[in-house]
């Protein structure tokens, strides 16, 4: 976490626009393309007051130089390397420490860990440069359930654009970048796209989805949230969306939106940093317990052993880009601020004072370590357990325990998944120990000759 006095010299020397430094930034989201690949754009930006003004033929110009490396370092190959020269011409000096060039660039990348390199140089000055080495893994958009891509976070969005031949133009929006991720009293409304994906997915259950807004601050209070309805009518959409921030101090900030489909019990998240310098509202240096819910006070009062007891628990309902972000964190703080988020994300009414999504869970927890432990297994580790804890109550039960020709087994059928599927456990040791065989779920085992598995000879 950042300390406060460190964010206020940071975004005061951005303000101030130090001219030893060339002030580049940069900026990327990632969107869905296809099964193997995800379409990455990059946004930047070169403060032209920290550039050489240069008189050609007359005119006042200022050049700059943006190169991008891309490398994916596991097969070695190069994805891209490349150089585009911005150049501006200057029509009034004044205006120079106020004005920045601002683009964006997107590439088709293959799935992977992949290390870019941006740099930004004044072209009149080569030592007058910055470069950023950022590390990104592409992890294409999950094709049969509900997905949302990255947050991108502009300075505005126009909709209904006539400016289609625009750089910043995409889905009948003009949607402009804001690379450093600092709002201000000079930009204090924060504007945001996102694309949800798959709607339609068989996979959800719910007939209108739902989509929760929230911001928070850097000691994990919520301090904004909104919440919609999102219609199943199309399998794609694009969702734009606005905060205020003129009310609250400097900090650095999180947005997060999650993408809960309630009847089927899951859910999916993106979230994305930012920073605000807005010395006029003075900040709250205490934070309050008081003001946060129960579950927010759970998990600060959890040690790091509880905490990672409850993240292999909750692990089945994560999805690939929290699991990756959880084994990251090094730290009790970010893994207790990990949980708290996680769980509000998951939580389809954020109205009341109670998590009963969360609450419902915990309660699967104990009703599968109290009914499927065996051989020494927990209950929540069990194939048992762990489809219990996934998709809740079977809607019904058939068990053959006293089979003459076969091992014991069992036969839980869910009729409001997928149009109906079902699960096939047997217990092929004679411990109940039951294990998963079969099923007809999507993504799940399966096995259409597991009766051939169980038979007896």
């Amino acid at each position: 976490m950042l300390k406060l006095s460190t964010i206020l010299v940071v975004l005061t020397a951005f303000l101030i626009n130090a001219q030893n430094n060339l002030d580049f930034e940069f900026d990327y989201a990632q969107f869905s393309y296809d099964s193997t690949s995800n379409f990455v754009e990059f946004y930047y930006s070169l403060n032209q007051a920290s550039l050489k003004l240069v008189d050609q033929d007359s005119v006042p110009k200022i050049e700059g130089l943006l190169k991008i490396f891309i490398l994916n370092p596991i097969t070695g190959d190069t994805l891209v390397n490349n150089q585009w020269l911005l150049r501006h011409e200057i029509k009034d000096t004044t205006d120079m420490v106020n004005q920045s060039l601002v683009g964006t660039l997107g590439f088709i990348l293959p799935a992977g860990k992949l290390t870019c390199e941006i740099t930004g140089m004044d072209i009149h000055d080569n030592e007058h440069s910055r470069k950023i080495v950022e590390n990104i893994e592409v992890i294409p958009f999950a094709k049969t359930n509900i997905s949302i891509s990255d947050i991108q976070l502009a300075s505005n969005i126009i909709q209904d654009s006539p400016n289609t031949k625009s750089i910043f133009y995409k889905n009948t929006f003009e949607v402009l970048p804001i690379p450093n991720l600092v709002f201000s009293k000079s930009q204090p409304v924060l504007f945001f796209y996102t694309e949800l994906y798959n709607l339609q997915s068989q996979n959800a259950k719910s007939s209108n989805l739902k989509l929760n807004e929230l911001i928070y601050n850097s000691r994990g209070k919520i301090i904004k949230e909104k919440s919609k309805n999102i219609a199943r009518n199309t399998n794609s959409r694009v969702e734009v969306g606005t905060f205020v921030l003129s009310n609250y101090p400097t900090d650095t900030y999180t947005i997060a939106l999650a993408l809960i489909d309630s009847a089927g019990s899951q859910g999916i998240t993106t979230s994305k940093k930012f920073y605000l310098y807005n010395p006029d509202v003075q900040p709250t240096d205490t934070f309050d317990v008081a003001t946060t819910s129960s579950i927010s006070s759970m998990f600060g009062a959890m040690s790091e052993e509880e905490i990672d007891d409850l993240y292999a628990k909750s692990k089945y309902i994560a999805s690939s880009a929290e699991i990756d972000k959880f084994e990251k964190l090094g730290n009790l703080e970010g893994k207790r601020t990990f949980m708290d988020q996680f769980w509000k994300m998951r939580d389809d009414n954020p109205s009341t004072p109670e998590n009963e999504f969360f609450k419902e869970y915990l309660q699967r927890i104990n009703y599968v370590d109290q009914k499927f432990g065996a051989m020494g297994r927990i209950g929540w580790k069990t194939d048992r357990g762990r489809v219990y804890l996934i998709y809740g109550e079977p809607s019904e039960v058939e068990r053959y325990p006293n089979q003459l020709e076969s091992k014991p087994y069992e036969i839980w059928r869910y009729n409001n998944i997928e149009g109906g599927v079902y699960f096939v456990f047997a217990d092929l040791t004679g411990f109940s120990n039951y294990q998963l065989m079969h099923s007809t779920k999507r993504g799940e085992l399966s096995d259409e000759n597991w009766e051939n598995r169980i038979t007896v000879n």
